[in-house]
């Protein structure tokens, strides 16, 4: 695993910009919602802040009439505090409400084009084959989540930042006054003084805070990806429990665990280190902040110019512009997370659409690779293909063959030949190596590996894949699953379970035998897809096969010789021989 430094910085690819992940959503068909809830919490926003502005006003009020002992002005002051308190408890609550209702519409939209880009065309697959990148499942769990969260909080918070300080700068520009001085015999005079005060302290404190953290965003990203890693790891465990068991694998899988766990241990550490200084920065400024419009305000107090309620004024005014200038300091620690989630969608979005990113440049694709047409022609055939690995080194030459329906093809070959890679090959899915392979159109095409896979849900959603369950009736499962001798599940349709746990591998590529009798393909491609049944089952679901599927042509990779009376041509696969590869 590569570690990165503080220094490194994930920003591999410019072309996908913030920017390009958040427009989409706001001129898509969601947009006439998303913007009519947009500006339902701008307005609430705005008027959250104008009742800020009026308990301003309120305080000096309220405090002069304590001081002057005005009770009828007191009480009526408390009811004009009660008002606005409330106005501003329901702003506040439905802000929020719609602040997540949008958050949400906005991630809801964002997963399912994600997981349309990732899924569709095979994208999942090539990342994963060619380990384009790390945890595409936590990019679009957790961080399309926090990018459209925080997106949102972020802008409506510097919104709301930006309408306040404007605000409150009229206010403490007024109430500040003027401060002269004597400068080389001339004499200045500065108005609001105290504004410019406020402006100059937040940007010295924003540039000391950004300069002593910004390492933050590499180790944010950072973060979340050893997170992910470890949360991998333990999810490959627990899913893989009977096998580690058998082997007694639990000291070492304790090692490995422990391992990953030591990348968050050293992160950690970096997070731990940074955000003390962030935090010991934030708390000096916002303590020194707090106290010194009071410290300059005194004077005028006590010699009488000001009254206390104006005190309280000033003090509430500059601790809210000086807020609002603070808004980089206050919100840097989210705009860090924000900088690091976006970083990651960023490369992730690259990889998505540049999935051949890596098949452009292999060594094994440098004449053209191999490449799959859908032709109109009744028979499946290759032209002069040769099978190779990502790195350019040659598996095999696979002959020149047509594949008509009906015929049965059995493909031999030792281990390592490309027998797999051949099958790969046939489904679109391997594009190293050279030649053409010509299928036709609309035939239906069908890939039986040695494991099938087998969703969680109902034993009839797993018979069905990729079929949605409804798409045949229960008596037709219930005859496959009795056709294959999976009898005790025929009850069992409407169970829900984890499949792959609970049958053996001999029943599920029986059951992978019972989904290929449900959908009748035109063409299957079993790759040791018996490989754990007794000859007598193989035989039997070979035969079924030949019975039901009559017009279908039929790939068998086996290593068996039993197999070789249920085919009538035979394709042999050898690994290229060193010498030829080396010439």
């Amino acid at each position: 695993m590569t570690n990165l430094s503080p220094r490194d910085t994930p920003d591999q690819d410019e072309r996908i910009s913030a920017w390009r992940l958040i427009k989409p959503y706001w001129v898509s068909e969601e947009r006439l919602i998303a913007w009519g809830l947009l500006v339902a919490i701008v307005v609430m926003n705005l008027l959250i802040v104008w009742i800020n502005v009026r308990l301003n006003f309120w305080n000096r009020d309220f405090f002069n009439a304590l001081q002057a002992k005005q009770a009828k002005q007191f009480w009526h002051l408390l009811l004009v505090f009660t008002s606005l308190a409330f106005a501003y408890i329901i702003l506040a609550v439905y802000k929020r409400y719609l602040t997540q209702m949008l958050s949400f519409r906005w991630r809801q939209w964002l997963t399912t084009r994600f997981l349309g880009d990732w899924l569709g065309e095979g994208t999942f697959y090539r990342i994963e084959r060619d380990r384009l990148t790390d945890n595409p499942d936590q990019r679009i769990s957790d961080d399309l989540q926090s990018f459209a969260t925080t997106t949102l909080s972020l802008t409506l918070d510097l919104f709301s930042t930006v309408v306040t300080l404007f605000s409150f700068i009229t206010i403490l520009w007024t109430v500040s006054g003027a401060v002269s001085f004597t400068l080389a015999g001339h004499p200045i005079s500065i108005p609001g003084y105290m504004v410019w005060i406020a402006a100059l302290y937040a940007a010295i404190g924003s540039f000391i805070v950004h300069k002593v953290n910004h390492p933050l965003v590499s180790i944010n990203y950072q973060q979340q990806r050893v997170e992910a890693d470890f949360r991998f790891g333990l999810i490959r465990l627990r899913e893989n429990a009977e096998q580690i068991a058998l082997y007694h694998g639990m000291e070492i899988e304790r090692k490995s665990a422990q391992g990953l766990f030591q990348h968050i241990r050293d992160n950690w550490w970096l997070v731990m280190k940074y955000t003390r200084r962030l935090i010991f920065v934030q708390a000096f400024y916002g303590q020194v902040s707090g106290i010194f419009p009071l410290v300059v305000a005194a004077p005028r107090y006590f010699a009488g110019a000001i009254e206390f309620g104006v005190v309280t004024q000033i003090a509430g005014a500059f601790g809210t512009v000086s807020d609002s200038f603070s808004w980089f300091i206050n919100s840097y620690s989210t705009l860090v997370e924000w900088r690091a989630t976006v970083n990651r969608l960023r490369e992730f979005g690259r990889v998505v659409h540049s999935p051949r990113l890596k098949e452009t440049v292999s060594p094994a694709t440098e004449h053209g690779g191999i490449n799959l047409h859908f032709v109109d022609a009744n028979a499946l055939s290759t032209d002069n293909l040769k099978l190779a690995l990502p790195n350019g080194e040659t598996l095999s030459e696979v002959r020149d063959v047509a594949i008509k329906p009906g015929s049965r093809w059995l493909v031999r070959g030792p281990s390592g030949a490309g027998k797999s890679t051949l099958m790969r090959a046939l489904a679109g899915l391997w594009p190293f190596g050279e030649g053409s392979i010509d299928a036709p159109v609309d035939a239906r095409m069908m890939f039986i590996p040695q494991q099938s896979y087998l969703p969680i849900g109902t034993l009839k959603a797993a018979l069905t894949y990729p079929s949605a369950p409804d798409t045949y009736s229960d008596d037709d499962c219930r005859e496959a699953l009795r056709a294959c001798r999976l009898e005790s599940y025929v009850d069992r349709l409407g169970e829900s379970a984890h499949w792959t746990r609970v049958l053996s591998p001999g029943e599920q590529q029986r059951l992978a035998g019972a989904r290929v009798l449900l959908h009748k393909p035109d063409y299957l491609f079993l790759d040791e897809a018996t490989s754990a049944l007794d000859p007598d089952n193989e035989s039997r679901l070979y035969k079924l096969f030949n019975d039901r599927l009559p017009k279908a042509a039929i790939v068998s990779v086996a290593h068996r010789e039993s197999l070789a009376s249920f085919h009538d041509e035979t394709l042999d696969i050898a690994r290229m021989p060193e010498e030829r590869i080396a010439a």
